[in-house]
């Protein structure tokens, strides 16, 4: 039987894609966390995620005297509000978000940063999100 050049190409662009699937599911990261730092102080925030059912969960340790009053989830380091973590700021709580908002923090953590934000200033306390849980 002789096969055609185009039964190759479809092999191997299937295997591809496969492959390519395959990538981009092992590279999802359902713990992040960030060390957060400014005005002196420092802490740190662990998120987890499970995109299927669209839930965030958050824990932080930050100092009791930083007065946080909301915490946020922004795009890069200064960019636009993603996600607000609660109402008013709080050191443990989960929240419905979209699958799709979680499923591209999964994807790309150090693309997003955590603010931590008080009366006195906005996002007082700032850190990357990384891959992995964050420890003090």
């Amino acid at each position: 039987m002789k096969r055609r050049p185009t039964t190759y190409l479809a092999v191997a662009g299937a295997t591809l894609a496969l492959v390519a699937a395959g990538a981009s599911a092992a590279s999802m990261h359902p713990e992040l966390g960030a060390h957060l730092s400014g005005m002196g102080n420092h802490g740190v925030v662990n998120l987890q995620l499970t995109a299927s059912s669209g839930k965030l969960c958050w824990t932080f340790t930050v100092p009791a005297s930083v007065g946080a009053t909301s915490a946020t989830i922004h795009v890069g380091s200064a960019g636009a509000t993603l996600l607000e973590l609660g109402m008013h700021y709080t050191k443990a709580g989960c929240e419905t978000e979209s699958k799709m908002t979680l499923e591209h923090l999964e994807a790309k953590p150090a693309g997003y940063s955590v603010w931590v934000n008080t009366k006195a200033h906005q996002g007082d306390l700032r850190g990357a999100l990384f891959a992995g849980m964050a420890h003090m």
